[in-house]
């Protein structure tokens, strides 16, 4: 498979959000790796494990298979209902999200979030989960609504009246379990928004066998 990251050419400044360059590179290739395990029959989850085990990836591997047994990874949901699973490292940390979605007048409804992470040693645990916790939010946020409408150069979307955000009653559950650790401890601030999103779509491909080729999930 070849890769290649692609800039096109725009007179549009083009800066970064929270976690940077892990917004977009998480979203590309988590949601890559379960269209590879769908196409190869493999469990998503279970193709991760092996990825992660021929890699050496002993976080990855922790937080997966944590993370799989908080959220109850492979147990029934309700029809209409799935599972979406994401893993990615950045800052240091390692973190996992399973979300539960369904579809909600043809936008995801997101009502559970589990999150694992590997920071190394927690010296302040609730902070880790505010964190998590808020960083999930802001990706989530973006990740369904977070367009910016642009004629002819000039940015229509200007105030809260035309660019949505998440809202309390959108906001779903989470959990979030701290890996134990005596290793060094790593960031926090960044690692928990990139995750939400392929977790999301990869939900979304389970629901729908379709994949996502563009944000945000919901348009304007």
């Amino acid at each position: 498979m070849d890769a290649r990251v692609y800039h096109p050419p725009t007179q549009i400044p083009v800066l970064w959000l929270r976690s940077v360059g892990a917004t977009h590179t998480a979203m590309a290739m988590e949601h890559m790796v379960d269209q590879l395990a769908r196409k190869a029959g493999i469990d998503p989850a279970d193709y991760r494990r092996e990825l992660y085990r021929r890699a050496g990836a002993d976080s990855h591997l922790a937080v997966l298979d944590l993370v799989l047994a908080k959220s109850g990874w492979g147990t029934p949901l309700e029809a209409g209902w799935a599972r979406g699973l994401a893993v990615h490292h950045c800052f240091g940390s390692t973190v996992a999200n399973v979300a539960e979605v369904s579809l909600v007048d043809g936008e995801p409804r997101v009502r559970r979030v589990t999150v694992a992470v590997d920071c190394g040693t927690a010296v302040s645990p609730d902070q880790v989960r505010a964190q998590m916790e808020g960083g999930l939010m802001y990706g989530l946020s973006y990740s369904l609504f977070g367009e910016v409408k642009i004629v002819d150069g000039v940015v229509q979307t200007t105030n809260f009246d035309s660019y949505r955000v998440l809202r309390m009653n959108e906001a779903p559950a989470v959990e979030v379990h701290i890996l134990p650790s005596v290793k060094p401890p790593t960031g926090v601030g960044e690692p928990g928004t990139p995750v939400i999103g392929p977790a999301v779509a990869n939900a979304l491909l389970a629901l729908t066998g379709k994949p996502v080729t563009a944000l945000p999930l919901v348009k304007a």
